[in-house]
């Protein structure tokens, strides 16, 4: 049992300025984190979670925000903590980076877009210690080798737009670290991740934290990543404690209804719901029934597709990136990034394509839907070659293959009205007689989507995640596609939000016949929603087949790999 504290939070309670009124986020929470300690603090967004943190930090907007309470930080040796919200900021500058450290949650907004990574570490060390430029440097080299950063000297003189996800949040790790702080806060360090960079991260972390004795506050919104890193777990639920504990205990014997949501809303890997459970069916219900998919239901349905011709035909797919020319414009450098891809897609089907970031799955949807050119191979949808055709007939056929994007805010126009956004492609393709008719489409896809009729006047700013990526769905169903394509459409969303998202796909699957291409680096989402699947590796297929059967009998390592790395 750890005793030595190294903070403590006393009744939090955390206002923000909203239209002229105060609204109060925080509650009243109270926790404290021990040296050599890992405490999880989980909930949804909006729980309250990141902005408590920021307060900790000393970065929430003093002309917008009110925090009262106590923030008490004990330093080693002192004969009575300090209480963090009584400084100024001058001197909350010594302790912020120094004694208390931030991973923040997305390491491409956090960095600095046109500065080098080793400037950036090197700063912090800098600011914080008496040392020469050289020694700074070497300091960064040391800690990009501790963080497992290969090639450190490469990293130190790159920009951040030219390392992968997981490179960048080792760099925001070796930033937090750089100056031995005794409390690091990780918010959401792993969300967008994919799960075998997720578990990497989470053993550095806990690696990291056993060398140096520091205490992590470890932010996230997944109790199965909880279970994997933390020695005692806080749950919030709207900006108030409803559980606290050891992760034990929490997770095996959970009391609040909520906490049960939260675990209940991943896919389970052992059997396949109907349904999957959010956290609003155990606040409606304390336990809530769950309908299992029988193998003969499953057996019969697979019967009906498989019987049928497929819809979509790839047959040797080869896409290739140029990387390189010389001054007479030849070629010198080239990626192959999918490389001789075959497979079919059903009428009815659920197709998963699964692996990690750069294995080619999202070029493969991209490559469909004549976004980008395909180097070789054909792509032929109801008898028509995709990549033979172009202009008048190409966009004919779009209309019947559509995607749902990963991040709904980018792909829609901020000026835009939702209503009109969805609107919009109707009126591209000439979709029914007036607009009149089109506005009462719209209004019947909010309504499907789970969505009211008055966001129809409504900015995408206004809306949450979860809600804006309904409306990507809504957008998308617009046209009456026949393929939906979803490329990695939850993996930034909360367990419970992604738990609706996708029972409200099976839905509208179920209801409008189209079939799905699923993309995800999560092995448990795509086994959750898929017929079949295909396992990417470096553009190559390494295992395709039926979910079921690929997750229970796993042929590769790499496969295996993807399956461990899943949070239990």
């Amino acid at each position: 049992m750890h005793s030595e504290k190294i903070i403590e939070v006393k009744d939090l309670r955390i206002s923000f300025l909203r239209q002229k009124q105060w609204s109060e986020v925080v509650k009243g929470i109270s926790f404290w984190v021990d040296r050599g300690e890992i405490l999880g603090l989980v909930g949804e967004s909006g729980s309250g979670k990141s902005v408590s943190s920021l307060s900790i930090m000393g970065l929430l907007p003093e002309k917008y925000s009110k925090v009262n309470g106590e923030i008490l930080f004990y330093n080693k040796n002192a004969e009575k903590p300090i209480n963090i919200l009584n400084l100024k900021e001058k001197e909350h500058q010594k302790y912020r980076g120094k004694k208390i450290a931030m991973i923040f949650q997305e390491p491409m907004t956090a960095l600095n877009p046109v500065q080098k990574c080793g400037r950036q570490v090197s700063e912090i060390i800098l600011l914080h210690n008496n040392l020469s430029k050289k020694k700074a440097k070497e300091r960064v080299l040391e800690l990009f080798n501790e963080v497992l950063l290969p090639n450190g000297e490469r990293v130190y003189n790159a920009y951040p737009h030219e390392l992968s996800g997981g490179q960048k949040q080792r760099v925001m790790i070796a930033m937090a670290l750089s100056c031995n702080p005794d409390l690091l806060i990780a918010d959401e360090p792993t969300t967008a991740l994919d799960v075998t960079v997720q578990k990497t991260i989470l053993e550095l972390l806990k690696s990291l934290q056993k060398k140096y004795g520091i205490g992590i506050l470890f932010i996230t919104h997944d109790l199965g990543v909880i279970k994997e890193i933390a020695d005692r777990v806080i749950v919030l639920f709207r900006g108030e404690i409803v559980e606290q504990g050891k992760v034990d205990d929490v997770f095996f014997n959970p009391q609040h209804s909520y906490t049960k949501g939260l675990i209940a809303s991943r896919p389970p890997i052992n059997e396949r719901p109907k349904r999957l459970l959010s956290v609003s069916d155990f606040l409606d219900n304390d336990s809530p029934c769950q309908e299992i998919i029988t193998k003969k239901e499953r057996q019969d349905s697979h019967n009906k597709i498989y019987s049928q011709n497929p819809m979509l035909r790839v047959s040797d797919l080869v896409v290739e990136y140029i990387v390189d020319k010389n001054i007479f414009g030849k070629v010198t450098q080239k990626v192959v990034a999918v490389n001789n891809v075959s497979f079919d897609l059903f009428k009815g089907e659920t197709l998963g394509l699964v692996g990690e970031s750069g294995c080619g799955k999202t070029t493969i949807g991209r490559a469909i839907l004549q976004l980008i050119d395909s180097s070789s191979g054909k792509i032929e949808f109801e008898g028509v070659m995709l990549n033979e055709i172009s202009g008048q007939r190409l966009r004919n056929i779009r209309k019947k293959i559509q995607i749902i994007f990963q991040d709904p805010y980018s792909s829609l126009n901020p000026r835009l009205p939702i209503g009109e956004a969805i609107q919009e492609p109707m009126e591209v393709h000439n979709l029914y007689s007036s607009n009149k008719e089109r506005k009462e489409k719209v209004l019947e896809l909010l309504d499907k989507v789970g969505l009211e009729s008055s966001h129809y006047y409504r900015y995408p700013h206004e809306f949450s995640g979860g809600q804006r990526q309904r409306i990507g769905i809504a957008r998308c169903l617009a046209l009456n596609p026949e393929i939906v394509i979803c490329d990695e459409s939850v993996s930034a969303l909360d367990v419970s939000v992604q738990a609706q998202v996708l029972n409200l796909l099976n839905d509208l699957k179920r209801d409008y016949g189209f079939s799905t291409i699923f993309i995800s680096h999560d092995l448990s989402v795509v086994k959750y929603m898929s017929d079949r699947m295909i396992v990417m590796q470096s553009g190559n297929i390494v295992e395709y087949g039926d979910a079921d059967e690929i997750y229970s009998n796993p042929q590769t390592s790499y496969t295996k790999k993807l399956i461990s790395a899943i949070p239990q």
